[in-house]
């Protein structure tokens, strides 16, 4: 029997929820993974991209920035056929700009975590949502976000999309008051 595409999407989500989402990342080389994830999520569910994530690292090289920057129209032409990923072009253009940006952010010895966790001043906030509704899309804190990635070059990195990756890479803990994860989340220690 084929398994339902439903129950396959909201168990690959519950075991992100459960393990991933929320939780204090500190790696560049996973933060720029996550970034670009989230920019290609953009219009689409994460859902969509969670399913997609090992075809992700395979065709963007595990997310090398030193690899992808150097990406030229053949390798673009390869990603728009492989059907692994959002073939979207605008997508896959931002995914090997931000390479670029992250090359030329960190050229100096800046951390590219060091840059983007100032923006919660190195710290998690922790939220204490009762609903989901009480959510916001944006912050000025990912508007603050949004704009210092535009102007490093960085693409597909609007305030919605900045704060969905502050939420993703644990540097607001918007699991709500009543989820287990919240505690287990806000008890996790600096990675």
């Amino acid at each position: 029997m084929k398994p339902c595409p439903w129950c396959e999407a909201f168990d690959l989500y519950r075991q992100y929820h459960d393990l991933e989402w929320g939780v204090p990342l500190r790696d560049d080389r996973s933060l720029f993974e996550l970034l670009i994830l989230e920019g290609a999520q953009a219009g689409l569910s994460w859902a969509t991209i969670l399913k997609k994530r090992e075809n992700y690292r395979r065709a963007f090289d595990a997310f090398d920035p030193a690899r992808i920057a150097a990406y030229d129209d053949a390798r673009v032409a390869e990603l728009l056929a492989d059907a692994g990923i959002v073939r979207n072009r605008a997508k896959v253009a931002a995914a090997i700009q931000n390479a670029r940006a992250y090359l030329a952010l960190t050229a100096d010895g800046l951390s590219f975590s060091d840059f983007l966790w100032r923006f919660v001043d190195d710290a998690p906030i922790q939220n204490q949502w009762t609903s989901l509704a009480e959510i916001p899309a944006t912050t000025t804190r990912s508007e603050a976000m949004s704009k210092a990635l535009l102007q490093a070059g960085f693409k597909f990195v609007g305030p919605t999309i900045c704060y969905a990756f502050m939420q993703s890479s644990g540097m607001v803990n918007d699991h709500l008051s009543s989820c287990p994860r919240h505690d287990e989340v806000k008890a996790c220690v600096r990675r």
